[in-house]
């Protein structure tokens, strides 16, 4: 038997123009898995389809109420996708917003109760501060002398790789500071602030609203990117856990070494870009070849064709040939 698969879920930062697109009335799977996802969104899903295929978009897609519901659906819609080959993930390791995705996949969430998650959480984070993300090739110590107290350590996606985040101005003058020591940095695609304190007042109340939610243990292994390990029943009842995402900070490099600390595995990103599965290759299982990479869709942003194309090379790699099916419910 070959290795196990394990879906890596990419979460804000990843989204572009035109992802997954070149699936949609093209792949029925991806696509009725998309429409039933913007079927649940009512109004908003009519407006957030019409931006996602439009080439200028009325609201720009780095803004939360766009970037968030797309990714979930994307990472969802995909994850259906692999699941209409025959395959069954061991694990799941979501990044940010591909976290609920996983969930939802995971059988944590029923669809519809994760779209009403996610409505409420752009709804309530799109009254939030302006602000941003910044990559920046350090480690955690190396920039703690620069942050104040408004710009914070949002993740640690490597061991040499983590993202800054926080409101404008602050974030903005840290990024001078550390571009000044030479440090090499990028900003993330992001309007907010996301895994910050600074999102925190606009977050309030949304325990509250994820308490009338029911859920369920999840049916796949579903590691944590917040505290790094398997999340139990108990871990997935508790609304805290839930409402406090947008704010906490994400270890997604230590979730991932606990997850191949496990098995070794076919690591299947299911997202747009390719951003996770260049962090996966430096993992030492992956040099080593214990473990393996695989992408759904294409590094970078084009024409529609890329997207069937990768999506079939990515079945190739999987050792399964596409068919035409239903979505997991």
């Amino acid at each position: 038997m070959g290795r196990p698969i394990a879906l890596l879920l990419p979460g804000q930062g990843s989204q572009h123009t035109g992802m997954a697109t070149g699936l949609y009335r093209t792949d029925p799977v991806f696509t009725a898995a998309m429409d039933e996802v913007f079927t649940e969104m009512g109004e908003d899903g009519a407006c957030l389809l019409a931006d996602w295929l439009a080439p200028d978009p009325a609201v720009e897609l780095d803004h939360v109420t766009r970037s968030q519901p797309l990714l979930f659906a994307i990472d969802y819609a995909l994850g259906q996708v692999v699941l209409g080959w025959g395959l069954r993930p061991e694990a799941l390791l979501g990044h940010s917003i591909g976290e609920l995705a996983g969930a939802t996949l995971a059988g944590v969430f029923s669809l519809r109760d994760a779209v009403r998650l996610v409505l409420d959480r752009i709804h309530r984070l799109a009254g939030g501060p302006p602000g941003g993300m910044l990559a920046v090739a350090a480690r955690p110590e190396d920039v703690t002398a620069f942050l104040d107290g408004d710009v914070v350590i949002g993740a640690v996606n490597a061991p040499r790789q983590i993202v800054l985040a926080g409101p404008d101005p602050a974030l903005a003058l840290v990024e001078k500071s550390l571009v000044a020591q030479d440090f090499t940095c990028r900003r993330v695609p992001s309007l907010s602030p996301f895994h910050s304190p600074a999102l925190a007042p606009a977050n309030a109340g949304a325990a509250e609203a994820i308490a009338k939610l029911p859920v369920s243990a999840p049916r796949i292994t579903l590691y944590s990117c917040y505290t790094a390990v398997p999340l139990t029943h108990e871990d997935v009842a508790d609304p805290n856990y839930w409402a406090s995402q947008p704010v906490a900070a994400i270890r997604f490099w230590p979730a991932l070494d606990a997850l191949l600390a496990e098995r070794d595995a076919v690591l299947v990103e299911a997202g747009p870009g390719q951003g996770l599965a260049q962090l996966a290759r430096r993992h030492p299982a992956v040099r080593a070849g214990r473990s393996a990479v695989v992408s759904l869709l294409p590094a970078r942003p084009g024409p529609g064709e890329r997207d069937r194309s990768a999506l079939a090379d990515a079945a190739k790699s999987l050792g399964v040939k596409r068919h035409t099916g239903q979505p997991e419910r």
